[in-house]
């Protein structure tokens, strides 16, 4: 499915993994928000737009991420945890959320989203 233009927010601490997945995502055509780097930044950014979907780092420098992952839950927008912990670390009640586990090709990224963005 292509991506439309749809708008991706990237929660992700390490600049040059959020760069990786901005470029894959520009490349794919997606719309790309930050990245953000924290909790407090993610949750910013959700407070002033809705993203179509979202890639979520479970570890940000040490902070759990899984306020945001409530969020998202919370507001009904679709996301992708991409860990280096694979799916048995993931955060009670999501459980069913889709997992990336790191290292991934890009294009695995771009799949994903296409998959579980709405069509615009």
């Amino acid at each position: 499915m292509p991506a439309d233009g749809r708008r991706v927010l990237v929660v992700e601490d390490e600049a040059l993994v959020a760069m990786l997945v901005e470029d894959a995502l520009l490349d794919a055509g997606f719309s790309v928000i930050g990245p953000a780097a924290t909790v407090e930044e993610a949750m910013g950014f959700l407070a002033a737009e809705r993203p179509d979907a979202v890639v979520l780092d479970l570890n940000l420098a040490g902070e759990t991420s899984t306020p945001v992952a409530d969020a998202l839950a919370l507001r009904g927008i679709p996301y992708v945890i991409a860990t280096g912990y694979g799916a048995s670390g993931l955060p009670a009640g999501h459980q069913k959320a889709m997992v990336l586990a790191k290292p991934y090709d890009p294009s695995e990224l771009t799949a994903m989203l296409g998959r579980i963005c709405a069509p615009v």
